[in-house]
C-alpha cells in the first residue's frame, strides 16, 4: 500500500488522480518531494510554502480541464541561433547533375536504382510512375513478412497520384527529380484518410484528417506515397504495437530506431527513399544498423506540421536514402518555412555535384578515434582516405559539458501527458525501464526550474560550438562513441550518417556534422567519401531479387 507522503508525491507529479488531494500538505509531504529534487528546506520554510503548494495543485487542477493535444507547442520556439548569427542571404545553387540510365531486361534490377536513375527512366518514359510504383508496393507485400517495417500501404491514394504523374509526363509537364518516384514515410506524419498510429496500441486506430506539411510538399514535388513506415512506439527503439522492425543485414536483430521502417525498407530495396525523423539518434541509429545514409539537418529546416511531437525544440526530419546525392534532392523539396511551425526558417540551400572539396577543413577529435570503440578501424581507414582526397583534417576539443539530455524526457512527458495520467501507457508493447512509459512517469519529477537551467546552459553549448566552427567546416565523428550526438541534437547542427564499412557482417557508419544551415556542404563532401568508395552500393543478399 501506497504511504500517504508518497501518494502526494505523486499527485503532485500529476500520477494519480487529485480527487486524494483535499487534505492539507504535511511537513513529511513536501520534505519527501524536496529530496527527490535534490533540495532541503527547514520547517519553517516548509510552513509558509505549504499554502502555495496546494494552490499550484488547484491550478494544475483548472488547466487540465482544458484539452491539450499533441499538436498544440508551448508558446516560446527554439532557434538554435548564436549571438550574432544572420543566415546567409546568397541564392540557392542546385545541380544534381544528370544521370542517363537505360532500363535493365531484368525490372527486379530497379530496386537499388537511385532517385536519379529512377527519374531518368519516368522522364524518358522508359517507365511509367504506375510500373514502378507496384513494382515497389510488390516488393513490401513481399518481404514484409520478414522486416515488419510497414505500418499502412496507401496503395489507392498511390496509384492515383502515380497516374497522374504518367499523365502530365506524357503531356509534357515535368515537376523535377522526384516527379513519379515512389517513397515511404514513418508514420508519425498525418496523411489524409489513412491511420496515423504513432507505432504505439493506444493510438493504432488514430486518423489525423491532414497531410503532414513533408507529405504536401512531397505531393507538389511529384512523388508517391505508397506506405506509412513503421518507427519504434511513440519514436523511441524498433518496438511496435505490430513487432519489431527487423535489420535487413540480420533479420534476427532489430533494424534500431525510432526511423526503424524507413531504415529497413531502404535498405532492403522496398523503397527508393523514406521520410524519417529524429530527435536524439532516430536517424542515425538506424542508417547505421541498416547500412543506409542519413540527413538530419539544421533544426526549422523541415516544417513539423503534422508530425507527432516529442520534443518542441529537438525534433527535426529527414530523409533516408541510398546516397548523399539521392539525400540532397529529397532535402531541397521537402526543406523550407511554413508559417503552421513556428520553428521552420528559410535559409538558402546549395548542392553543386561535380564541386571541390579540397577547399575544406575537417575537425576530428584525436582523444576519441584513439579510443577502443567498435567501428575504430572502419573510422580511422574513412579519415585517411579523406587526407588521400586533399581534404585538410584538424585537431578540435569538444565542448565539455554535463549531459542535458533530459530537457527530452521534460518535453515528451508534456506532449504525452493525457497518456500518462489516463493510465492507458500501460497498453504500450515496451514495458522496461528504459522505455516510454516508465521514461514519461519518471521525468514528471523534474522540476521546471532545472529545466529551465538546462535550456540555459543549452544556451552556453550552442556559444561554444560556433566558435568551434570558426575553425572548421565540418567536424568527422563516430556515430556514437562521442559526445557529438547529444551535442549536435542540442545545438541544432546538421549531420549526415554514411556506411563505412561492415564489422562481423553488419553495416558501420561515420558521422559528419556541418555548419549551421550547410546542408550543401556536408551532402557534398559524403557524396565524395561515397564516390570513393563502395560501402552505399552494396545491399544484403536476401534481398536482391
Amino acid at each position: 500500500m501506497l504511504t500517504k507522503t508518497f501518494v502526494t508525491i505523486l499527485i503532485s507529479a500529476g500520477l494519480l488522480s487529485l480527487v486524494s488531494a483535499q487534505e492539507a500538505f504535511t511537513t513529511e509531504d513536501i520534505r519527501a518531494a524536496a529530496r527527490l529534487m535534490g533540495l532541503q528546506f527547514e520547517n519553517q520554510e516548509i510552513d509558509s510554502m505549504s499554502a502555495k503548494l496546494e494552490g499550484y495543485l488547484d491550478d494544475y487542477s483548472d488547466n487540465r480541464e482544458i484539452k491539450l493535444n499533441n499538436s498544440i507547442p508551448p508558446a516560446a520556439y527554439f532557434k538554435p541561433f548564436p549571438i550574432g548569427f544572420e543566415i546567409s542571404e546568397r541564392e540557392d545553387i542546385i545541380d544534381f547533375g544528370d544521370e542517363k540510365t537505360e532500363r535493365p531486361d531484368d525490372i527486379n534490377d530497379l530496386a537499388y536504382y537511385s532517385i536519379s536513375q529512377l527519374g531518368h527512366l519516368i522522364k524518358s518514359r522508359q517507365i511509367t510512375s504506375v510500373e514502378l510504383t507496384k513494382f515497389y508496393l510488390k516488393r513490401l507485400l513481399q518481404h514484409d513478412a520478414t522486416l515488419h517495417c510497414v505500418i499502412t500501404y496507401t496503395e489507392d491514394r498511390a496509384l492515383r497520384q502515380a497516374r497522374m504523374m504518367d499523365d502530365e509526363i506524357a503531356s509534357g509537364r515535368y515537376r523535377g527529380p522526384l516527379h513519379g518516384i515512389p517513397y515511404g514515410i514513418k508514420d508519425l506524419f498525418a496523411t489524409k484518410g489513412y491511420k496515423t498510429t504513432w507505432g504505439a496500441m493506444p493510438y493504432k486506430d488514430q486518423i489525423i484528417d491532414v497531410d503532414a506539411a513533408v507529405v504536401e510538399k512531397l505531393d507538389a514535388a511529384g512523388a508517391v506515397l505508397i506506405a506509412k513506415l513503421t518507427l519504434g512506439a511513440l519514436a523511441w527503439g524498433d518496438v511496435w504495437y505490430g513487432e519489431q522492425t527487423r535489420n535487413p543485414w540480420d533479420p534476427e536483430t532489430g533494424s534500431s530506431g525510432s526511423s526503424a521502417g524507413p531504415a529497413a525498407a531502404v535498405s532492403a530495396g522496398l523503397v527508393p527513399f523514406a521520410i524519417g525523423t529524429e530527435t536524439l539518434g532516430s536517424i542515425v541509429s538506424p542508417s547505421t544498423v541498416c547500412g543506409t545514409t542519413g540527413l538530419r539537418p539544421t533544426f526549422g529546416r523541415v516544417s513539423r506540421y503534422g508530425a507527432m511531437a516529442v520534443s518542441w525544440t529537438m525534433d527535426k526530419t529527414g530523409p533516408i536514402c541510398r546516397s548523399a546525392k539521392d539525400c540532397a534532392i529529397v532535402f531541397n523539396v521537402i526543406r523550407g518555412k511554413d508559417p503552421r511551425d513556428m520553428s521552420t526558417i528559410d535559409a538558402p540551400f546549395s548542392y553543386e555535384y561535380k564541386h571541390n572539396n579540397d577547399t575544406l577543413t575537417i575537425g576530428y577529435v584525436s582523444s576519441v578515434f584513439d579510443g577502443n570503440y567498435p567501428f575504430k578501424m572502419q573510422d580511422s581507414t574513412a579519415l585517411e582516405l579523406l587526407r588521400g582526397l586533399g581534404i585538410t583534417l584538424k585537431l578540435v576539443e569538444l565542448p565539455d559539458y554535463p549531459s542535458i539530455t533530459f530537457i527530452l524526457g521534460v518535453e515528451a512527458a508534456a506532449a504525452f501527458d493525457d497518456l500518462t495520467r489516463s493510465g492507458d501507457d500501460d497498453l504500450m508493447v515496451r514495458q522496461i525501464q528504459n522505455a516510454w512509459p516508465n521514461s514519461l512517469r519518471a521525468t514528471r519529477f523534474v522540476p521546471a526550474v532545472e529545466y529551465i537551467q538546462a535550456m540555459r546552459l543549452r544556451t552556453l553549448l550552442i556559444e561554444e560550438m560556433a566558435d568551434l566552427y570558426e575553425e572548421v567546416d565540418i567536424i568527422a565523428h563516430p556515430s556514437f562513441a562521442s559526445s557529438m550526438l547529444w551535442i549536435t541534437n542540442m545545438t541544432g547542427h546538421p549531420t549526415v550518417v554514411v556506411p563505412n564499412g561492415f564489422r562481423d557482417g553488419l553495416p558501420t557508419s561515420i558521422s559528419f556534422s556541418g555548419r549551421l544551415f550547410e546542408e550543401g556542404v556536408l551532402l557534398r563532401l559524403a557524396q565524395a567519401y561515397q564516390d570513393a568508395t563502395e560501402w552505399d552500393e552494396m545491399h544484403p543478399v536476401e534481398f536482391r531479387n
